[in-house]
Parts: C-alpha cells; sequence; structure tokens
C-alpha cells in the first residue's frame, strides 16, 4: 500500500505544528513565560515560552512537519516498491 506523499505531509506538518504550539501554552500555564534558552530555542529561531514564541513555533513546526513527512511518505513508497514482490 502506497501513501498519498502530500496528504501524508499536510497531516504530520499539522501535528507537529499544534504539537508545538500546545506544549508551548501547556509550559506557560504550568510554568508561566520563560526567559531561559530551550532546546528547541536552539533549533528553531526566534522560538521561546511565550505567547509569540507559541506563534513562531507553531510556523516551524508546520514547515519542518511538512518536509519531514514528504521525505518519509516519499521514502517510504520507494521502498515499497522494491519490496513487494512482482
Amino acid at each position: 500500500m502506497k501513501l498519498n506523499i502530500k496528504a501524508f505531509a499536510i497531516t504530520f506538518s499539522l501535528i507537529c505544528g499544534l504539537g508545538v504550539f500546545s506544549l508551548t501554552w501547556w509550559i506557560m500555564i504550568l510554568n508561566g513565560i520563560a526567559e531561559e534558552k530551550t532546546f528547541l530555542s536552539l533549533i528553531y529561531p526566534g522560538y521561546e515560552i511565550s505567547p509569540v514564541g507559541s506563534i513562531i513555533g507553531l510556523l516551524w513546526g508546520l514547515g519542518d512537519g511538512f518536509f519531514g513527512g514528504w521525505i518519509f511518505a516519499w521514502l517510504y513508497n520507494r521502498l515499497v516498491d522494491k519490496c513487494t514482490p512482482s
């Protein structure tokens, strides 16, 4: 069974973007706005534990998730073609 590359990429993009956004707000609710650097702020420039940082993290997560999902689905489809018996 092959994956629809575009649908998989969009779905993975939404999961990653909304995941970063949700976790940022969860941290802000529990601990408040943080000024110290986080691991994600090293990967995503402009990201921080703040309302503006959650939007920046959402955008980075959407882009990162889209390309990661695209590559994964493309690679999966290539491997399925080689591994299925003819």
